[in-house]
């Protein structure tokens, strides 16, 4: 959890009492996701993250989620984000109570630096509701990603919070805060050719999956051993050549 959550003025017992009774909250109510490229975009968005990304420098912790609550209020239903993205914030030991088992603003102590919307029908209020709610909050950077182009002609908006309110971003999508960026890659994931968003890095390569980075380095272990076999094969070939000008070499 982040580290201002803690007060050392405060005793632990008392800051238990205060924490917001959440009982009442709807957590999880089962509600499938939208699509199939969806549910594949959703952990194309995440799982990299655990199985291949380290900020610069030290490895900064972080919570990534897909399709989970975002509450921000005891009194108000939460945003549930496609994808989000928090920074230097950790997930308690313990999942299974019910208040760890959604993002709790109160519990992690910042919102998300990131929010992701990968859009699916017109009803969704991404570029709305949505758009002032996650302003309103205070997250660093909104994404609408729109496959079918069924809110704009645009398959991808990017925003920045300014002065409490979202701004276009122009150019590349670079995020400082994380060290990432974002942007349109076309390709196989999982048995589906399509038009998919990945976190990229300065360079500007998409952060692999943990498949992907088991592929490569299979392929590195390969080309080493077919290094290390032509490497044999020539010392054998200078070896014959010794042999036959009547020296033989020590082995």
């Amino acid at each position: 959890m982040a580290a201002d959550m803690v007060s050392h003025d405060i005793p632990q017992e008392r800051l238990l009492e205060l924490r917001p009774c959440v009982d009442h909250l709807v957590t999880e109510d089962d509600t499938p996701v939208d699509s199939i490229f969806s549910e594949k975009q959703q952990r194309l968005l995440t799982e990299p993250l655990f199985s291949s990304w380290a900020a610069e420098g030290e490895k900064r912790t972080f919570v990534a989620l897909a399709n989970v609550g975002l509450f921000y209020s005891v009194r108000q239903p939460p945003f549930v984000p496609d994808v989000l993205l928090s920074l230097d914030v950790e997930l308690p030991p313990d999942v299974h109570p019910k208040p760890f088992r959604s993002y709790f603003l109160w519990e992690y102590g910042k919102p998300p630096d990131v929010v992701i919307e990968v859009v699916s029908n017109r009803e969704g209020g991404e570029d709305a509701d949505k758009l002032a709610g996650y302003a309103r909050i205070g997250v660093k950077y909104y994404v609408i990603f729109d496959p079918d182009c069924l809110l704009s002609d645009q398959l991808l908006r990017p925003f920045r919070l300014e002065a409490g309110g979202y701004r276009d971003m122009a150019g590349p999508i670079w995020l400082p805060c994380a060290g990432l960026g974002l942007q349109l890659w076309q390709g196989r994931f999982e048995d589906v050719d399509d038009t998919w968003l990945r976190w990229v890095d300065k360079q500007g390569r998409p952060i692999p999956t943990g498949a992907e980075r088991a592929e490569r380095e299979q392929a590195r272990a390969v080309r080493e051993q077919a290094r290390a076999v032509r490497e044999q094969a020539r010392a054998e070939r200078l070896m014959e050549q010794l042999r036959r000008l009547g020296a033989e070499p020590e082995v």
